[in-house]
């Protein structure tokens, strides 16, 4: 009884944040960006190679300064090492795996150099089976590593009061698909952040500001050697 009272808190709580549909305003459009100085002058396109920061809320970067969200301080952690990359925030708030995947292929389109997936979260708070969330994931990889983008696999756990057996085969997914597809994998996208109150919002699930800073530290550790 214990445990389906917490997964309903848990899912309210998901979905309160789903229904959240306005965009942040950081958030980069699914097309080339372009900068000018005047209304009159030539626009400069945008040639550096894309980095898309593919996935849901946790992603987008929900009930947070879109200045400080993971893409946003991830985009300046890469220009602060000097590296030449545009981060896109491509997270939509709610998402589970299977619309991530019906959204692959216009990622895809942006012939990004990198993709972070980070999807699974919203799966486990709904109670998806492991086998669909495993297979949806692996969808998403292996189409975006057909279209040429290097792939960052972004790990997640569910609670613990989900139950030992679920909360082992759903870890499972992630070390599984990145022995099996070659690609590298933040461990726990939400280390030293998940289950921590004063680094959460007042939803127990999605990071504060300072949260995502210590995301992007766990993103970075992977991230780097691929730039």
């Amino acid at each position: 009884m214990i445990r389906t009272v917490s997964v309903i808190i848990l899912v309210a709580a998901c979905f309160t944040f789903a229904g959240c549909g306005t965009k942040p305003s950081n958030e980069v459009d699914l097309e080339t960006e372009n900068t000018s100085t005047s209304p009159d002058a030539p626009k400069k396109e945008d040639t550096r190679p894309i980095l898309a920061a593919f996935g849901d809320s946790l992603t987008e970067g929900s009930g947070v300064d879109p200045a400080r969200n993971y893409p946003a301080r991830l985009q300046a952690r890469i220009d602060e090492a000097g590296y030449s990359y545009r981060v896109v925030n491509a997270g939509k708030s709610g998402e589970t795996s299977s619309q991530g995947l019906s959204r692959t292929e216009a990622i895809a389109a942006l012939k990004p150099a990198i993709v972070i997936v980070e999807f699974g979260a919203n799966d486990g708070l709904r109670g998806v089976p492991v086998e669909t969330t495993r297979r949806n994931i692996e969808g998403i990889i292996v189409r975006l590593q057909a279209a040429g983008a290097k792939v960052i696999l972004a790990g997640m756990e569910v609670p613990p009061n989900y139950g030992p057996q679920y909360t082992r085969a759903f870890r499972e997914i992630f070390r599984g698909l990145s022995e099996e597809l070659k690609v590298p994998r933040i461990p726990f996208f939400l280390k030293d952040v998940g289950g921590h109150p004063e680094l959460n919002q007042s939803d127990g699930i999605h990071p504060t500001a300072e949260g995502y800073e210590i995301v992007v530290e766990n993103v970075w550790e992977v991230l780097e050697p691929l730039l």
